[in-house]
C-alpha cells in the first residue's frame, strides 16, 4: 500500500528557533481569527445589514495596501525581528481597542471601523518580514518543508480561531473574543525576543518610494508573476462571500453564533486536511495549470455552496472550497519564490501580500453590496460562477501564464532557474 504523502515536519524538529516563532504565530492567527468573527457578528448585530459587514473589508482594504507595500520595503531595509515585535505590539492595542468598545450599551461603529483599518495596516506590514523571518531560521534545502508548516499553521487557525470565536460568543461575550486577540500576540511577541537580529543580506536596500517601484517594475513582461497575482485577485474578489456568512448562518439556516463559527471554519478544516496530505503537489510542474484547475474548483464550489438547501451540504462546498484555495496558494507560492531574484523577494512578497489583504477585502465588499441588492444566495452563486469566468479569461489571455512549467537545475545559483520550455520567457 503506498503511502499518504504527509508533510514535512523536519524543520519543527530540527530548528528551535523556527519552532518556537511557528507556534506563536499560531497562536497569534488563531486570535486574530476569532477577533475576524467578532466583528462581522458584532456588525450584523448592530445593522442587520451585510452590506455594512462587507463595509468592514472597505475599512481595511487601503491600509492593509498601504500597510503590504511599506512593509515590503522595509523588510529589504531594517532588522526584521525588530519590525516583527513592533507590528505584533501595534495589533493587540488595536485588539484592546476593540474590546473597550464593545463594553458600552452603544458601541461606536466609526471607532470599530477605524480600529479594524488600523490593525488591517499592522497585520499587512508585518507580512514580507514574517515570511523573511521563517525562511532565514532554517537552511536552504529545508525552505519548501518550512513554507508548507507555515500554510498548516495558518490554515490551523484558520479552523480553530472561527470555531472558538463561535463558541465564545454563543457562550460568553463580544468582549471576551476581543481580549483574547490581544492576548495571543504575545505569543510572537515572546517568541521573537529569543531570535538573533535578523538584518536583511548586505545591511538590505534603503527605504522608500523608489524602492517600492522597483519590485513592480521587474514584473513588466513576465507573464508568470503576472499571472499568479491577477489569478488569486480574480478568486478572491469575485468568490469571497465571508461578508455574507452572518446572514446565511442566522437567517438561511436559522442557526446561532455557533454555526456561523462552523462556517467560517469550514473552509480552513478543508485547506488543513488539503495542506497535511500536500506532499504530491512537489511532482506537479505544470504550475500555471495547476493554479488555473484549482481556481476553477474553488468558484464552482462557491456556487455550490450558494445553492446548498442543507447545512452539511453548504459546511462540505466550504471546505472542498477551502482545499482547493490552499492547493493554488502552494502553487502560487512556489511560482513566485522560484522567479523572484533574492534582492527583490521582499519587496515581490509584498505585492503578493498586498493582493492577499486586497482581495479578499474587495470580494467581501462586492458581495456585499450585491446581496443588499439581489439577496446572499444570489450574490453567493454570482460570485461563484464569474470567478470561473474570469479564470477562464486568464488562461485564454496569458498563454505563458497557463503553460508556466518549473524545473529548477540542480547547479541553479541563488534566485536563478533554469526554465523546461521558452513558454515561460516574457
Amino acid at each position: 500500500m503506498r503511502r499518504l504523502p504527509i508533510i514535512n515536519i523536519e524543520p519543527l524538529r530540527r530548528f528551535p528557533h523556527f519552532r518556537r516563532l511557528w507556534l506563536g504565530l499560531v497562536v497569534s492567527q488563531m486570535g486574530s481569527e476569532l477577533a475576524l468573527v467578532a466583528v462581522y457578528y458584532q456588525v450584523y448585530l448592530l445593522t442587520e445589514s451585510s452590506l455594512y459587514v462587507g463595509l468592514v473589508s472597505l475599512a481595511q482594504l487601503g491600509p492593509a495596501l498601504v500597510g503590504s507595500l511599506l512593509g515590503g520595503s522595509l523588510a529589504d531595509a531594517i532588522d526584521r525581528r525588530r519590525m516583527l515585535v513592533v507590528t505584533q505590539v501595534a495589533q493587540a492595542l488595536c485588539s484592546v481597542g476593540l474590546a473597550v468598545n464593545s463594553l458600552g450599551d452603544t458601541p461606536s461603529m466609526g471607532l470599530l471601523y477605524a480600529l479594524v483599518g488600523c490593525g488591517a495596516f499592522f497585520a499587512g506590514a508585518d507580512g514580507p518580514a514574517r515570511m523573511a523571518i521563517m525562511v532565514n531560521l532554517v537552511p536552504r534545502d529545508q525552505i519548501p518543508a518550512a513554507n508548507a508548516l507555515r500554510q498548516l499553521g495558518g490554515q490551523a487557525a484558520l479552523v480553530l480561531g472561527p470555531a472558538l470565536g463561535g463558541l465564545l460568543l454563543a457562550r460568553f461575550s463580544l468582549p471576551a473574543a476581543y481580549w483574547l486577540d490581544a492576548v495571543s500576540f504575545t505569543a510572537v511577541i515572546v517568541a521573537s525576543i529569543g531570535l538573533p537580529a535578523l538584518v536583511p543580506e548586505g545591511s538590505g536596500t534603503r527605504f522608500g518610494l523608489r524602492s517600492i517601484i522597483e519590485g513592480f517594475h521587474y514584473l513588466r513582461g513576465r507573464q508568470a508573476l503576472q499571472g499568479i497575482f491577477l489569478a488569486d485577485l480574480t478568486a478572491m474578489i469575485l468568490g469571497m462571500p465571508l461578508a455574507l456568512f452572518p446572514a446565511m448562518a442566522l437567517s438561511h439556516f436559522n442557526g446561532d453564533a455557533q454555526v456561523l463559527g462552523y462556517m467560517y471554519a469550514a473552509p480552513g478544516a478543508g485547506a488543513l486536511i488539503g495542506t497535511l496530505l500536500s506532499g504530491w503537489t512537489v511532482r506537479v510542474s505544470r504550475l500555471g495549470r495547476a493554479v488555473i484547475i484549482a481556481i476553477l474548483i474553488w468558484g464552482v464550489a462557491i456556487a455550490a455552496f450558494g445553492l446548498s438547501p442543507w447545512l452539511w451540504l453548504a459546511l462540505l462546498m466550504l471546505a472542498i472550497a477551502g482545499w482547493a484555495d490552499v492547493m493554488s496558494s502552494v502553487f502560487r507560492h512556489t511560482i513566485l519564490q522560484v522567479e523572484a531574484p533574492d534582492r527583490l523577494r521582499g519587496r515581490l512578497t509584498s505585492i503578493q501580500t498586498a493582493v492577499i489583504q486586497a482581495g479578499p477585502r474587495i470580494g467581501n465588499l462586492e458581495a456585499g453590496a450585491l446581496a443588499a441588492l439581489v439577496g446572499p444566495q444570489a450574490s453567493i452563486v454570482f460570485g461563484g460562477i464569474g470567478c470561473v469566468a474570469g479564470i477562464t479569461a486568464i488562461a485564454r489571455g496569458m498563454p505563458r501564464f497557463r503553460r508556466y512549467v518549473m524545473r529548477v537545475s540542480s547547479g541553479a545559483e541563488d534566485g536563478e532557474t533554469v526554465q523546461a520550455a521558452d513558454v515561460n520567457k516574457a
